[in-house]
């Protein structure tokens, strides 16, 4: 067999030679921009130029910070092209997180949407490797700043050569990018991911029993491109030539369906979150969704509610997906069987609930103390995972040792999987429960909350207790019309016919809003904390 190396290139390559008049619509602050994938490959290439006429050299990493758009889009591929790491770097960490992890990434030059500059500006008189700031704008000038050296995007392309050649001479296990996790337990933990890793990734996400993304479709990540690559679908849509819809700054529940109904996007991805604010949307609007053939939801774990919300009364298919940084991200996908499709519509939902089966290419167990779980659908143990490309250790991190052990990662995910091989999220290791020595899932419970009518949104967390160790409270949101008619007996009554006695919740505190993390998840650290506060005001 031909040793021919998997780099990220030959993507951009594929789009430019096979669909150079499929189109990239991309909204920025001021415009909506269509441009071509020959038009996108020649500004990739221009990029790729400058950056290395400006000293980039192979190695080097090269930073965003940005929305998902073309300019951003443009630098997922030059960046590697010529040897360099990109680093994509999360826009709402906060500012003493954002030092860490540019200093630790050690990035020389940073390409900044305009509107986040201020953030830049703030903390750049602590950043110890930086030398070039590049403005992200629609402004034909560079916005006056306090640093003191900045390019403006567009001027600095226009120096690059649109014919430049990629580099053929890498090695496919070289580094392509760098992304930091969320940094909810101390420091963030940056994961390197290879040219082969990110391929092979690209290419699971586009087979028939996962998303099946092709050329046929219209892709639009709402997941941030700078969180595990947006899920790795930018590089699938552009390797099988699929039209993309990146949806900017600040992208609203009414412009996201706005963009899929007049784009007729066929797949999206993004967290819960996201898709709880659009279900609320789509209650007060109507909108053509019909051109969707598929919801991507992950980060955590989707109420059942929800799904069953998108996919009986929107008729909009829904598919959960599991994976974490570490996994690049895509480990599992939750999609019928042949052999499940005739079930009943609420056996299938309950399938759909799950976070799915290993996709091709990738290995899990499930361990406890007693070692491998029994595939019941009842046994609990800690998810591990392994494949090509999963990451086998943290960038420069001690930590790595906690979670890459005899050549699996282990994820810190309780989990059961059942007979058919479907995996399902029981808790965090750190969030579930031990009541009186038995397991109780802060999940379920969240999910069955969520399925409640008049509830938008739960998070359920442990509290001490000095006869059963630890037991939950229930932390809810409710829905605007329901707030003045719906109480804590109501909530009580709902899940008494669901879960035994034991494992309801000592309290139901009504909130107007739940803390996230910067990836949209729930944050159960600062609510803990809450949650301490309101009990102690209450006794």
């Amino acid at each position: 067999m031909m040793d021919s190396p998997l780099l990220i290139t030959s993507l951009i390559e594929r789009a430019e030679n096979y669909f150079p008049n499929k189109e990239i619509i991309s909204r920025t602050q001021k415009y909506m921009h269509r441009l071509t994938y020959k038009e996108l490959g020649g500004r990739v290439r221009a990029l790729a130029h400058a950056l290395e006429e400006l000293g980039i050299q192979k190695g080097d990493r090269v930073g965003t910070f940005a929305w998902n758009h073309h300019r951003h889009l443009e630098a997922y591929f030059a960046v590697p092209s010529i040897g360099a790491i990109l680093h994509t770097i999360n826009i709402r960490l906060s500012a003493e997180q954002l030092t860490y992890i540019i200093n630790h990434a050690e990035d020389k030059v940073i390409l900044v949407d305009e509107e986040l500059l201020p953030a830049i500006e703030s903390i750049f008189h602590q950043l110890d490797t930086v030398e070039t700031i590049i403005v992200m704008t629609d402004e034909e000038r560079v916005p006056a700043s306090t640093l003191p050296s900045v390019l403006h995007y567009e001027q600095f392309l226009e120096d690059g050569d649109t014919t430049f050649v990629f580099k053929k001479d890498m090695e496919e296990k070289e580094a392509a990018e760098l992304c930091y996790t969320s940094g909810t337990t101390g420091k963030p933990k940056g994961v390197v991911y290879s040219h082969r890793g990110l391929v092979l990734h690209a290419m699971a996400l586009s087979l028939a029993d996962t998303s099946a993304v092709s050329e046929e479709d219209v892709s639009m990540p709402v997941v941030p491109m700078f969180h595990a690559n947006a899920w790795g679908m930018p590089h699938a849509a552009t390797w099988m030539g699929a039209k993309q819809v990146l949806p900017g700054p600040f992208p609203t529940p009414e412009i996201l369906a706005r963009l899929i109904e007049t784009e007729k996007v066929t797949i999206t991805a993004g967290v819960p979150t996201i898709w709880l604010v659009l279900l609320k949307e789509l209650d007060k609007k109507t909108y053509q969704l019909d051109s969707l053939r598929g919801i991507l939801c992950g980060g955590s774990a989707a109420p059942f509610g929800m799904i069953k919300a998108f996919e009986m009364k929107h008729n909009i298919p829904f598919f959960h997906a599991y994976g974490m940084t570490e996994t690049t991200p895509l480990a599992l996908f939750s999609k019928l069987k042949s052999s499940q499709k005739q079930l009943s519509e609420m056996d299938k939902l309950d399938i759909k609930s799950k976070q799915g089966m290993a996709v091709p290419g990738i290995e899990i167990k499930a361990i406890n103390e007693n070692g491998d779980i029994k595939r019941d659908g009842r046994e609990m143990g800690e998810l591990l995972v392994r494949g090509p490309w999963i990451a086998d250790s943290y960038y420069k991190d001690d930590r790595s040792d906690d979670s890459f052990r005899d050549g699996w990662l282990y994820t810190g995910d309780v989990v059961t999987i059942d007979e058919e091989g479907f995996v399902k999220i029981v808790d965090r290791t750190k969030d579930l429960i031990k009541s009186g020595g038995e397991w109780i899932s802060s999940v379920d419970l969240e999910n069955a909350l969520m399925a409640h009518e008049a509830v938008y949104e739960a998070a359920v967390v442990s509290v001490p207790h000095e006869k059963w160790q630890e037991r939950p409270v229930a932390c809810v949101v409710l829905k605007d019309d329901y707030r003045s008619i719906v109480g804590q007996q109501d909530l009580y009554a709902f899940l008494e016919a669901q879960f035994v006695k034991w494992w309801l919740p000592d309290d139901i505190l009504f909130m107007d809003a739940l803390p996230k993390t910067s990836v949209g998840k729930f944050l159960k650290t600062a609510l803990r904390e809450e949650v301490k506060k309101q009990l102690t005001k209450d006794f």
